[in-house]
């Protein structure tokens, strides 16, 4: 039988077939001695073969086959760091929640995230959300940040999940797609998902106190058919992005500004580093590209981690 994975809880996999029927699902034992790295050989999202197993009253499945996947999300395991986690496959776009504070998502986890994506060729929605709860000041930060990113050729749209606001706008350009929704804990997911779909009613929590870090509410990916023809992927709060299997030499080529001067510099395999006669050093200098995208390239190149201590908005030298 043939099905797609609607929810990966490490060990049980929910298979959803093309009649409508859902079975639990195992992996079958040659998954985990493949060579395959990351922590979960599948993921939500995965279209699979499966085989029925019927134990007295109970019919379970084994899955025997992950088809070829169009794309998929992945980052490095947060606790095993030689180990990857596919986060969802076979996406049609990907929204990422910025949230100015409670909790702040920094420009390197913006662009890590981004990148990623373009390395796989998923088209990215950058969603600034909880335009309610700002002061006209930080108000000011998020129209310059989203400037920054449509610029480049990012959509972005200012939302508020509790109040409804531009909601409508998401949920059209989720018509016909499978959406993957992602951001730090906290940031607003399921809130925004329970606005798009309020039947789904799915659990939400407050930001710590203590930490202004949000609480986890989804432990496990999951997808959901959605009543206007979509499906959406919530997964658990993000709160690093680890790059996975990126050359340094390639990692301009998914900053979208960078590789369209990359024709103009001196070499062809230049770094915009230290060369000489950089396209990308010249508009640095000239502020046509932005500073803060180029300290997230930097860093990524260098293979360092993430800095959280970065700030969100400047972007000068």
């Amino acid at each position: 039988m043939t099905g797609i994975v609607y929810k990966s809880t490490g060990s049980w996999y929910t298979v959803k077939t093309e009649e409508g029927v859902f079975y639990e699902c195992r992996i079958k034992g040659k998954f985990r001695i493949k060579g395959i790295k990351s922590t979960n050989p599948v993921a939500v999202g995965d279209v699979v073969n499966f085989e029925i197993e019927e134990t007295g009253d109970e019919v379970t499945g084994i899955i025997t086959r992950i088809r070829d996947r169009k794309n998929y999300i992945i980052r490095k395991s947060v606790n095993l760091s030689k180990q990857t986690h596919i986060i969802a496959a076979n996406l049609d776009q990907v929204f990422l929640l910025v949230t100015l504070n409670n909790p702040t998502t920094y420009t390197i986890f913006i662009d890590r995230f981004l990148a990623t994506a373009e390395a796989y060729d998923i088209p990215a929605i950058l969603l600034f959300n909880k335009l309610d709860t700002y002061s006209d000041e930080q108000l000011d930060e998020i129209r310059f940040l989203a400037t920054l990113y449509r610029k480049i050729g990012y959509t972005c749209i200012g939302i508020s999940a509790k109040t409804g606001k531009n909601v409508n706008q998401v949920k059209e350009l989720m018509k016909g797609k499978t959406s993957m929704f992602a951001g730090h804990s906290g940031a607003g997911k399921s809130t925004l998902i329970n606005a798009i779909e309020p039947g789904l009613e799915l659990k939400t929590a407050e930001i710590s106190d203590q930490h202004l870090q949000g609480q986890h509410t989804t432990t496990f990916a999951e997808m959901f058919d959605l009543r206007f023809d979509a499906r959406i992927i919530d997964t658990p709060g993000i709160k690093g992005f680890g790059m996975v299997d990126m050359e340094a030499a390639e990692i301009g080529d998914y900053f979208p500004e960078f590789f369209a001067l990359k024709g103009e510099c001196k070499f062809n395999d230049c770094l915009h580093m230290d060369e000489p006669d950089c396209a990308v050093k010249e508009a640095l200098e000239n502020n046509t590209v932005s500073w803060s995208r180029y300290r997230s390239y930097v860093q990524m190149t260098a293979g360092e981690d993430e800095n959280y201590r970065t700030d969100l908005f400047e972007d000068k030298k």
